[in-house]
């Protein structure tokens, strides 16, 4: 069980996109400065209040990067109180006892909240240093011992359960966007059907009338110019929304030729191999983005939920009519690729299902977990 929890941990990656600094960061860096220097300046009863104030106000600036780039504040902070403490310890003078350095508890907290999870085990190491040289340093009984090893420990769980909540909240937003988009793409479907349904119906009765009425071939051409002016507005409407809801990224879709740059080995994850064979030229825009897609989910989750998976090889065989994909990883059979139901396999599930092939995912016979994906060459059919 222990050996699970660190081997999750380990292979933890960190929080996408963590504020830099905002405003709060520089009144935090003031009111730390200020309480320093009045605790310098008020307390009769600080030992070696010269050496406490450069201390905690000398650290305080690190507050701003504590965020994006939390293993090397706790490094550098602790680091420093850890030389401090030999130096006490060497030169037998009293411990530092300065109030304001209980800042030093958001560093716990930073760490575990956005690091990765090999920030956080080195950053776990790097502080259990100075924390057991603190109680050489200035013991004062069992309790105080206990508390102040509770206070950190609960410094290191409230920054995993905000980091945990958060998680969780981004994996329900992507999902309910990811609903929506599909939403909006059946109604464009939809849409695009009904009025392109039109426009054949008026050709076709152009067509009939032409001969025999060439004004009423005129007025049935009118009428075909305003459906397809409108059927291009609302496809151009509803497209802006799709692209919007992914971050208005105008670059090329990523397609099967871009596969390769799945394969290799991620830190602490598997090895990734990628087979392509068969015919997989021309195909449809929309299912080289979807093999691509299908194949990224599936890596990802193998990376992050294979138990002891060494090796993910995937394979894109295409013929004259379909395309086949396969993602097969060496993983644990219990938890390999999650439940057939999860949010992730419901997702593509669906992209598949939209573009006229089958999805299948599951432990496969040989053990692992096994995505299969056929989707025909031209896409969902006419």
């Amino acid at each position: 069980m222990v050996n699970n929890v660190l081997r999750s941990l380990w292979a933890e990656p960190r929080p996408s996109a963590p504020p830099v600094r905002v405003w709060r960061d520089w009144v935090l860096l003031a009111v730390v400065t200020v309480s320093g220097v009045m605790e310098g300046v008020l307390r009769e009863d600080l030992s070696l209040p010269g050496l406490s104030v450069v201390l905690a106000v000398g650290l305080a600036p690190l507050l701003l990067w504590r965020r994006t780039h939390p293993l090397a504040v706790v490094a550098t902070a602790f680091g420093v109180v850890a030389v401090v403490d030999i130096g006490l310890i060497v030169s037998d003078a009293p411990a530092l006892d300065m109030y304001t350095m209980v800042y030093f508890l958001m560093l716990p907290f930073s760490l575990f909240r956005w690091g990765s999870g090999r920030d956080a085990v080195a950053g776990l190491a790097i502080i259990l240093v100075p924390a057991i040289m603190s109680l050489f340093v200035s013991w004062t009984g069992v309790t105080d011992a206990i508390g102040g090893v509770a206070v950190l420990l609960s410094a290191f769980a409230l920054g995993w359960a905000v980091r945990s909540q958060h998680g969780a909240q981004e994996r329900r937003l992507e999902q309910v966007k990811s609903e929506e988009r599909v939403l909006l793409a059946r109604e464009l479907h939809d849409t695009v059907a009904h009025h392109v349904s039109g426009i054949v119906i008026q050709a076709q009765a152009g067509r009939a009338v032409a001969t025999s009425h060439p004004e009423r071939a005129a007025e049935v051409l009118a009428v075909i110019e305003d459906a397809a002016s409108r059927t291009l507005t609302e496809l151009r409407t509803m497209v802006g929304v799709l692209r919007a809801s992914e971050g208005a990224d105008f670059a090329p879709s990523p397609g099967v030729a871009d596969l390769g740059r799945l394969a290799g080995q991620a830190e602490g994850g598997p090895q990734v191999d990628v087979e392509l064979s068969g015919e997989l030229d021309d195909l449809s825009p929309a299912v080289g983005a979807a093999l691509y897609r299908l194949t990224q989910e599936s890596v990802t989750n193998a990376r992050r939920h294979a138990r002891y998976a060494t090796r993910v090889a995937v394979r894109v065989v295409g013929d004259a009519e379909r395309v086949q994909l396969t993602v097969d990883d060496d993983g644990a059979l219990s938890t390999a690729g999650g439940s057939p139901s999860g949010y992730g396999l419901v997702g593509m599930r669906e992209r598949a299902k939209l573009l006229g092939g089958t999805f299948h995912a599951g432990p496969s016979a040989g053990g692992g977990w096994r995505v299969e994906a056929t989707l025909p060459r031209a896409g969902a059919p006419r």
